[in-house]
């Protein structure tokens, strides 16, 4: 079985640097914190 969490937090940091976004600047775009994106990206919690 596969961690959904880090595919999803991969696919969300590749998504994030290629729009060439910081972690708050998409955070602000999302009406979320910055650590809800870091926790994302890094398998802790998902959207």
């Amino acid at each position: 079985m596969t961690n959904t969490g880090t595919n999803i937090g991969e696919n969300i940091r590749n998504a994030r640097t290629a729009a060439g976004k910081t972690q708050r600047e998409l955070a602000d775009d999302l009406y979320v914190v910055q650590q809800a994106v870091y926790k994302w990206e890094n398998g802790m919690s998902c959207p």
